[in-house]
C-alpha cells in the first residue's frame, strides 16, 4: 500500500468516527503517525484530503456494493439479498456504531460545500440506479407486478437502509438496522 493510499484508508477511519468538520489534519497526523511535509506532499488541504477520502469510499463501495453484488450476473433476488448481506456485514464489523460514512458526510456536508454534495449524490444516484435494475430484472421475471415504479422503490429502499442506520447509530444498537432489513426482505419476498 502506498503512503498515500495509507493517509486515505486512516482518514477514512477517522472521518467516519469524528465526522469531517470534527476531523482536524493534526488528527490525521496523529492516527496516520506522520508529519506535516508527508501530509502536505500528497494533499495541499484538509478539504483537499476530505473530497479524496469521499472519491476513495466511492471506489470501494462501487467495486463490492455496485459492481460485484447489483451488476453481478447472479439472479435479482440473489442481488438483493446479497446487497443486505453486505450491509449488514459492513455495519457489524464496527466496533462502535458510526453509521453509513455516505450517510454520515451527506448529513454532515450536504449543505456546507457543493463538492461533497455532489460526489455524494453521484454516489447515491448509482447506488439507486443499481437497484432499480435489479427491481426491473425482477419485475420482468414476474416476481413483481408490472405497474411497480422501480425508480421510487429503489429510492425508498436507499430511504429505509440509511434511515435504520441512522437509528442504530443513535441508538448504538445493531437491532434497529436489522429490523429494517427483515422488513425489506419481508417487502420483496427475499426470504
Amino acid at each position: 500500500m502506498s503512503k498515500q493510499q495509507e493517509i486515505l484508508t486512516i482518514a477514512r477511519e477517522v472521518i467516519h468516527s469524528k465526522g469531517y468538520q470534527a476531523t482536524s489534519i493534526s488528527d490525521t497526523l496523529s492516527a496516520a503517525k506522520i508529519g506535516k511535509g508527508q501530509f502536505y506532499h500528497y494533499f495541499s488541504s484538509k478539504h483537499d484530503l476530505g473530497l479524496a477520502v469521499v472519491e476513495n469510499l466511492i471506489q470501494d463501495w462501487d467495486q463490492k456494493l455496485i459492481l460485484d453484488i447489483l451488476k453481478s450476473g447472479d439472479d435479482p433476488v440473489s442481488k438483493l439479498n446479497n446487497m443486505l448481506d453486505w450491509t449488514v456485514s459492513y455495519h457489524s464489523e464496527m466496533d462502535s456504531k458510526t453509521g453509513c460514512p455516505f450517510g454520515n458526510l451527506a448529513i454532515e456536508m450536504s449543505e456546507h460545500d457543493e463538492h461533497f454534495r455532489l460526489k455524494i449524490q453521484q454516489f447515491f444516484e448509482r447506488w439507486i440506479d443499481g437497484i432499480q435494475n435489479v427491481l426491473d430484472e425482477m419485475v420482468e421475471k414476474k416476481l413483481f407486478n408490472d405497474t411497480i415504479d422501480t425508480e421510487k422503490h429503489a429510492q425508498t429502499l436507499i430511504a429505509m437502509l440509511e434511515g435504520g442506520i441512522l437509528l442504530m447509530k443513535s441508538q448504538q444498537d445493531m437491532k434497529w438496522f436489522l429490523n429494517v432489513v427483515e422488513v425489506i426482505r419481508q417487502q420483496y419476498n427475499l426470504s
